[in-house]
């Protein structure tokens, strides 16, 4: 079976893993620190030391006929992504991997106006976060095509699932724009985007882009109060537009600046992938279920 090497095992990295161990595979991860290795071995994975800011500390990384999960993500500023460039300069005189899997953002459409957006519209990224994530795809991208490994990038909206709710935002009673002015978002249960790496890694057409999301974007008002909702908590206070620029932060604001709504046709059709989860109401209750009962997704 073929041997799997993930890049960034956090909330996704981690239940990719579980699913790919569950299906017999052998899972090594890079691991950062000595606990962080620690951990990863205490969860049943392989685990190989290296720093992605640290190019010779990646020198033994397994990469032969490797299938790759690349998760981790860009550093938290400037505009391109040093990290995925060490990565690649770390396996280019050694074994290739079968296929490389990226975990990119949507973020890199930019303000898109409301319009339904498919996997041909041309990247025009405002937040610096979507121009590093574009930098990765395109240097990967090149890599991949230069030294023949199949390359398939993830375009991933906003989040959602067990463990992963904004309850800290909504009992801190942080306000949310006014329905009228909220635009369009997007998102995916982490079930759905588990599944979607798993079938771009097995199917994923060569040097494609997928748009990962439920299908059924709303606004970001919307997803706040229907997390309060079904958490039992109050609804967040809303506010004007004018108000926000003043109030909320750099980064929310930046959310606020786009506004867009992914079409998911060929996640479905291509990887085969037809979400569990297609809208809020039926992810939520799964998300709230599956923390009550202790388990994960």
């Amino acid at each position: 079976m073929t041997p799997v090497f993930l890049i960034g095992c956090g909330y996704v990295g981690q239940r990719v893993a579980r699913r790919l161990q569950a299906n017999g595979h052998v899972v090594t991860a890079l691991a950062r620190s000595d606990e962080s290795h620690a951990l990863l071995r205490a969860q049943g994975l392989q685990a190989v030391q290296g720093d992605l800011d640290t190019p010779a500390s990646l020198t033994a990384l397994p990469m032969q006929g490797a299938m790759v999960y690349y998760f981790a993500p860009p550093p938290s500023s400037g505009t391109t992504d040093p990290r995925m460039r060490n990565f690649l300069n770390a396996i280019a005189s050694a074994s290739r991997p079968a296929r490389i899997v990226l975990i990119s953002t949507s973020g890199v459409y930019g303000d898109c106006h409301g319009e339904w957006v498919t996997e041909d519209r041309p990247p025009q990224p405002i937040a610096k976060r979507a121009h590093r994530r574009l930098d990765a795809e395109l240097t990967l991208s090149v890599w991949g095509d230069t030294h023949h490994v199949p390359v398939v990038i993830l375009r991933v909206p906003g989040i959602y699932g067990p463990g992963r709710l904004p309850e800290h935002r909504l009992r801190a009673g942080e306000p949310v724009l006014c329905e009228a002015e909220s635009p369009w978002s997007n998102r995916v249960h982490i079930e759905d985007l588990v599944r979607a790496c798993l079938a771009a890694g097995e199917c994923g057409h060569t040097n494609t882009v997928y748009n990962v999301s439920d299908g059924h974007p709303t606004t970001m008002t919307d997803y706040f109060n229907r997390v309060a909702d079904v958490l039992g908590l109050k609804r967040p206070p809303q506010i004007t537009l004018a108000q926000a620029r003043a109030e909320l932060s750099e980064g929310m604001q930046t959310y606020l600046a786009e506004s867009k709504r992914l079409d998911n046709r060929r996640m479905r059709e291509e990887l085969g992938v037809e979400p569990r989860y297609p809208d809020l109401p039926q992810g939520l209750a799964a998300s709230v279920a599956t923390d009550a009962d202790g388990s994960s997704a």
